[in-house]
């Protein structure tokens, strides 16, 4: 679904990014681990067209989309649920889920998506008269996932959706998390949370300083001493 092949990507004159290369198949949960600073969210923030690469490749569904901008990133079927969630605060739970379904495909089957993100999070049904911003923590990433889901993506960028909450409500988002994907969406997820998101992730890559170091499975992560050692603290 999403092949990414030797990019290179700065802010400015500063390079962030070294020679990055993975992959994703359509169904997979996809963690990229690493410690603050690594350039998780750079790399989100390159596949959703908000930097672009100054070299190497991106390809989703076959297409090149390292020179597109975030709205044809959103249209070709790609959402990006950004850390801290960037909600419109001031808005009701059923106004920023209607304003995550803009792009022309996702407003013509607007009811019908509403439905499916209401059978996913029955809690935002009971508040969609509620303003956003009056939500806990929890419910307020469940809208942020449920506003990305509006637009009908095929491949959702988590970035850091267990930052602030608590451990039980922790437990239960990476449940919701894999509620999302056994709905059919495939999930690319950036996590501090190592142990929670390897746990559920088909495969997972560790970003170090720029630089993918570890590939595989998320349990042979799990095992891996490295793993265990610099980001487990065993």
């Amino acid at each position: 679904m999403l092949e990414i092949e030797g990019i290179q990507v700065y802010y400015g004159d500063l390079q962030v990014l070294w020679d990055i290369s993975l992959k994703i198949d359509s169904g997979e949960i996809v963690s990229i681990v690493g410690a603050n600073g690594a350039g998780k969210t750079t790399l989100l923030k390159t596949i959703s067209g908000l930097l672009h690469p100054r070299s190497g490749r991106l390809r989703f569904l076959g297409e090149p989309i390292e020179n597109k901008s975030p709205a044809q990133i959103v249209e070709a079927g790609i959402s990006h649920i950004p850390e801290g969630r960037k909600l419109f605060t001031t808005l009701t739970v059923l106004e920023n889920l209607e304003l995550g379904a803009y792009v022309p495909k996702a407003r013509q089957k607007r009811k019908e998506t509403l439905a499916r993100v209401f059978r996913l999070f029955p809690i935002l049904e009971e508040r969609k008269y509620q303003i956003a911003g009056t939500l806990s923590g929890g419910e307020q990433q469940m809208l942020a996932i449920g506003r990305g889901l509006m637009a009908l993506p095929r491949l959702l960028l988590l970035d850091e959706p267990s930052l602030g909450l608590a451990p039980q409500v922790v437990k239960n988002m990476f449940e919701v998390i894999k509620e999302v994907n056994r709905f059919g969406t495939t999930i690319l997820l950036v996590e501090q949370n190592i142990f929670h998101a390897l746990g559920i992730s088909t495969r997972g890559y560790v970003l170090q300083n720029g630089r993918i170091v570890l590939e595989g499975t998320g349990a042979e992560l799990l095992q891996n001493i490295h793993v265990q050692k610099a980001y487990l603290g065993l």
